[in-house]
């Protein structure tokens, strides 16, 4: 299993409009319902179900089918848990925190990479191809996001 957790910023210095944490929970809660419109490596999203702490979806990611388990920790965490699957187990989280700097968005993977070796070279280099995938999305989103607020519909 290959674990990284890699912390953006929320509000840098050039970006518009400056995010607020409620922001930031809500445009995460809207990814977990439909990340097709976050995350662009994404091909598929299926909500499967709907409970009062979280939710059940099936994706497909890079032609891998699996579901996930989302739990919110509302106002700061989503937890993704990646159920029925060997190849792709794992887990995902996003967490929303306060530092010096301002708002920071942090997320953590620990998952199977189908395909490689546990421990081995092959197994790091494609966990540093997904730290690329991973930033991409997490500046993808929050990108939507201040996009969603500009045009008043968050």
């Amino acid at each position: 299993m290959y674990a990284l957790s890699v912390s953006v910023d929320v509000n840098p210095p050039s970006a518009s409009p400056r995010l607020s944490q409620e922001q930031v929970w809500r445009g995460l809660v809207m990814k977990a319902e439909n990340a097709l419109l976050f995350v662009p490596s994404m091909q598929a999203c299926s909500l499967l179900e709907r409970s009062a702490g979280g939710l059940l979806r099936e994706v497909v990611i890079d032609g891998h089918r699996f579901r996930e388990k989302i739990t919110f920790t509302p106002p700061v965490e989503v937890l993704f848990e990646r159920i029925g699957t060997e190849e792709n187990a794992g887990r995902i989280t996003n967490v929303i925190s306060d530092s010096e700097h301002g708002l920071l968005l942090t997320f953590t993977f620990a998952v199977n990479l189908p395909g490689a070796a546990p421990g081995t070279a092959e197994e790091r280099q494609k966990g540093e191809a997904m730290r690329e995938s991973y930033v991409g999305a997490v500046k993808a989103m929050l990108a939507r996001v201040r996009a969603l607020v500009k045009e008043g519909k968050l």
